[in-house]
């Protein structure tokens, strides 16, 4: 029999969601959140010759620039103020839940609730501007490396830059974090979102344009197409898989009557993680790839040439470290957003149990054994949604946009925004029922 939120759910309408005028200005915060944030792509930091830099451009965006350029929305093409993305600021987010892990000061700010969080929240973006201007450096560095490039090279243009860069990102830090409180969906998410699905439309256009050519072999084409397809399909199932756990609650006397015991599921997502392994691998590989790549420019033959050619796209260096993390991020954000033993222990306070399963510890050791099991199922999930179609469109070429971590971040976002949007609206049935319950009591008194 289906729950009462199930049956909400099904019986949404059109006009149940024109009835949400809540809801409705929650989306119309969101989308003009990320119409100012598209904007800003297309200003460009002060003092470079836009051509110039296009053409240095253009003979590296299939390597590891292309794939920062896709999380950056063409920022990087264009080299706007909002160049860096939020890359930084999601580097400082690993690098602070690392160190909780293993500091018993962050560790306890985690437990202190809504307070402690901010405190977290605060030093995580101290962290990312740190790591900001030191990568904004590096990238004005790599700029009066190349040949006309900046107008007037020196430190006004590397001050310029910086300011330029740290200020793009600490605005989308902030415009995220508006969007998570204000509109729908995670704002973090939602940005890298509309960056990728902006220059979507515009890599359909080139692959079938390489196809028409002969570029790119009519064969290829048309089976990259049916891979994203394949991939779209295979990223819902997964996302969407769940294994439930049969929780019992036994009989209960109140006053003269005794009530059955009632059953219910846990259900543990086998991608908990959802798509932060694959954002902060992709971050963790950009950090040190990107500065390298620019700096480069200036410097062909030294070490920075060669680390920028082996996180290249499709080299094995690159796709074994993107591989590490993902699977390292899949068990550590799983243990960092689910805790067996406290959903064991609401378990045995509220008298509910596995049938079989002693309720405490050993309710906690099952969940953790099943959790761990399926996670490995998730992690092996991404990494073959993140990895195989890198492999394959390097070997033909192509934009990195119709890549496995594209269509990952979009299909992702689009569930949990879709998500949050009927969480909305169930929400605000059962306040129509509520209402409507008290109306029809007043009329019978």
């Amino acid at each position: 029999m289906a729950s009462a939120a199930e049956q909400l759910a099904r019986n949404l309408s059109f006009s149940t969601f024109s009835k949400a005028k809540a809801l409705q200005q929650r989306i119309w915060f969101t989308l003009g959140a990320l119409l100012v944030y598209r904007l800003g792509t297309f200003i460009p930091v002060p003092g470079i010759d836009p051509d110039a830099f296009r053409a240095t451009f253009e003979q590296s965006q299939q390597g590891i620039i292309g794939m920062f350029n896709m999380f950056a929305g063409g920022a990087v093409e264009r080299m706007a103020i909002f160049a860096l993305n939020l890359i930084p600021y999601i580097t400082a987010s690993i690098v602070i839940q690392v160190i909780a892990t293993a500091s018993p000061r962050l560790e306890a700010l985690k437990k202190e609730g809504e307070q402690g969080r901010r405190k977290l929240n605060q030093y995580t973006r101290y962290l990312a501007v740190v790591f900001c201007a030191v990568q904004a450096y590096g990238i004005a560095i790599g700029l009066e490396g190349s040949q006309g490039v900046v107008l007037e090279p020196g430190w006004i243009f590397r001050f310029s830059t910086v300011v330029s860069l740290v200020g793009g990102t600490m605005f989308l830090m902030w415009l995220g974090e508006q969007i998570t409180a204000r509109g729908v969906g995670n704002g973090i998410s939602l940005i890298i979102f509309a960056g990728i699905v902006a220059n979507l439309p515009g890599t359909v256009v080139q692959t079938l344009e390489l196809s028409r050519t002969g570029a790119l072999p009519a064969w290829a084409g048309i089976g990259l197409l049916v891979l994203a397809v394949l991939v779209i399909g295979v990223i819902v199932f997964f996302e969407r898989a769940q294994r439930r756990l049969l929780i019992q609650y036994p009989k209960r006397q109140v006053g003269n009557k005794m009530f059955q015991g009632d059953t219910s599921h846990l259900p543990l997502k086998l991608n908990t993680a959802g798509v932060i392994p694959v954002i902060f691998g992709s971050s963790l590989l950009l950090l040190p790839a990107t500065i390298a790549s620019f700096a480069a420019q200036g410097n062909a033959s030294g070490w920075l040439t060669t680390v920028t050619a082996l996180l290249g796209r499709g080299q094995p260096l690159y796709l074994a470290l993107f591989a590490f993390f993902i699977i390292f991020f899949a068990f550590f954000y799983t243990a960092i957003v689910f805790n067996p033993t406290e959903t064991a222990d609401n378990l045995k306070r509220s008298g509910g149990f596995i049938p079989g399963i002693r309720p405490g510890e050993r309710t906690a050791a099952h969940i953790d054994y099943v959790l761990t099991r399926i996670t490995v199922v998730g992690a092996a999930y991404l990494t073959i949604v993140a990895l195989i179609p890198e492999v394959l469109v390097s070997q033909l070429t192509v934009s990195q946009f119709i890549g496995g971590t594209s269509l990952l971040i979009m299909v992702t976002v689009t569930l949990d925004t879709i998500s949050q949007i009927q969480s909305h609206l169930i929400a605000q049935q059962y306040e129509g029922l509520v209402k409507r319950s008290r109306l029809g009591g007043g009329k019978r008194r």
